[in-house]
């Protein structure tokens, strides 16, 4: 008790004196967190931003986070989102829970009067997978620049995104599904409400997100409920302008609701008391029934493109992108017999533009079309698309990056690559915690990352925290990042040279708008 109470009172202490200390007094009580080794970086990792979404509050909005006694540790990141262990991508083991909602922070500010600029990011991983622990997520490169950072946990799958007629019945809202958006929504109120604590500034927030995270970034930058909430946004291989025929579509509610009747079904649940009464791992391994992102009614109304097309959209600055071999890991090798026979099925009598843009005069020319072609669908149109968008119908600047380093290796790999996901550990300037835990310069493959590699992120990083600090990339040292405008079409290309240019794909982009804009007058 005696320790306690000294304790709280040094913490006053510092806090009328406006030092920031690992002792921090935040909205729902005190925490203490640790440092890095250089005492540099303060650290706190597990602080609860809302109540445990468990019994009643599972399929719930994110409440209230309960206040405690006495000084809470935040020394060790929070249960990981409950989700499959045996998916080797996720590499969470078992510290898995339904009661995961925490977030983590870390500042290199020395006064709670510095007010720094707070970069959040959102993990990808499906809207299924995924956690804010992961270690090429870790902040202290970023803090070390400036910036204060921080992560979080939001709930996936079925956990995150069921909706069903009985939870919309039960709503105040009128609507279900979307918890995971909720969640990161609440996560941006808890850092509006507390982020001066650590010497952070509420005004100046950038949310960032890789692959479904950008995805989330594109749900957040068309929700009315989030506006307010951050001031930029850097959205990294993901977005959704366009609906894909291939691609996962983003149901309305009562298409959604009519998939969760059918999930309830597959556990034989009439109800859903019966449903909050299944354990966690009855509703993880129930396969029937797909839980994700919707048009809910209130979080998103309409298609993300509409929301933009009529500048209804948070009109921030955007920084989006995306890798030369995105989703290189999705396409399977085709002949070129295959790879043509399937152009000429799909595309019809847009197929010899199709080939003079992806071209398959061999099977390995054919795979790697493929590829490209997929990439160009699911990421490159949508960055660009949004990009263009933006500056089309907002005041707010946009900016284009293409990244394109490729790896290096010394495995006997087919081709190397600058894979999705790639370019988070260089972003994040955390290429030391990529891949093995056990050593500090190995790289993707396993191989030493070359020296140049250091020199791409800490370049790029650079260019992440000065966007984040002003909501321009640019910086003393670095190439001129030209901001996007319809004329130029300027991108950052980031490779062994980082040059702005004019973007390489200009062909393929002017053929996917055309693509998609036949698809949907056929509708």
């Amino acid at each position: 008790m005696i320790i306690f109470l000294f304790l709280c009172h040094f913490c006053t202490i510092a806090q009328k004196e406006n030092k920031l200390s690992t002792i921090v007094t935040i909205k729902n009580g005190i925490i203490e967190g640790t440092t890095n080794p250089t005492g540099e970086i303060k650290i706190f990792k597990g602080i609860p931003f809302a109540a445990p979404p468990v019994g009643n509050l599972r399929w719930k909005e994110p409440q209230p986070a309960a206040k405690w006694e006495g000084i809470k540790q935040c020394v060790e990141f929070g249960p990981n989102p409950i989700q499959s262990t045996a998916s080797g991508r996720n590499k969470l083991g078992e510290n898995v829970s339904e009661d995961c909602l925490s977030l983590n922070v870390w500042t290199g500010a020395r006064s709670l009067k510095e007010k720094r600029a707070v970069l959040v990011y959102i993990y990808g991983g499906g809207f299924y997978a995924g956690s804010g622990s992961r270690r090429h997520f870790d902040g202290e490169a970023m803090a070390k620049k400036g910036v204060i950072f921080v992560t979080f946990n939001y709930r996936g799958g079925h956990f995150g995104f069921l909706a069903h007629p009985e939870l919309t019945q039960e709503s105040s809202l009128n609507t279900s599904g979307n918890y995971g958006i909720h969640d990161m929504i609440a996560a941006l109120q808890w850092i509006k409400e507390n982020i001066a604590a650590f010497g952070g500034d509420p005004n100046n927030v950038t949310i960032e997100g890789q692959s479904a995270g950008a995805f989330a970034i594109n749900f957040l930058t068309s929700s009315p409920i989030a506006k307010g909430l951050f001031h930029r946004a850097i959205a990294q291989s993901g977005g959704r302008f366009y609906e894909s025929p291939l691609g996962r579509k983003i149901n309305t509610l009562k298409v959604a609701e009519q998939v969760g009747i059918t999930f309830g079904n597959a556990l034989g649940c009439k109800s859903i008391a019966d449903l909050r009464a299944k354990s966690a791992t009855d509703i993880l391994n129930v396969k029937e029934g797909t839980s994700l992102p919707i048009i809910d009614g209130y979080l998103i109304t309409e298609k993300f493109s509409d929301t933009y097309a009529k500048g209804l959209q948070s009109d921030v600055p955007i920084l989006v992108g995306w890798n030369e071999d995105d989703v290189s890991a999705m396409p399977k090798s085709v002949t070129k017999e295959q790879y043509k026979k399937n152009v000429e099925s799909r595309f019809g009598a847009l197929s010899e533009e199709v080939f003079k843009l992806y071209p398959c005069t061999t099977d390995e020319e054919a795979s790697r079309s493929q590829e490209y072609m997929i990439r160009d669908e699911f990421c490159a149109i949508q960055g660009y698309t949004w990009a263009k968008t933006q500056t089309n119908t907002g005041k707010a600047k946009a900016y284009i990056y293409n990244f394109n380093r490729k790896a290096p290796s010394k495995s006997k790999v087919d081709r190397l690559r600058a894979s999705h996901t790639d370019e988070v550990a260089y972003a994040l300037g955390n290429l030391n915690k990529f891949d093995n835990p056990n050593d500090d310069v190995l790289g993707k493959f396993g191989t030493p990352w070359e020296d140049i590699d250091f020199e791409i992120s800490n370049k790029m990083s650079d260019y992440w925290t000065n966007f984040a600090k002003t909501g321009n990339p640019n910086g003393k040292g670095l190439p001129k990042w030209e901001s996007y405008d319809v004329k130029n079409e300027n991108v950052l290309v980031i490779d062994k040279v980082i040059e702005s240019k004019t973007l390489p794909t200009k062909k393929e982009m002017l053929f996917w708008e055309k693509y998609f804009a036949s698809i949907n007058e056929t509708k």
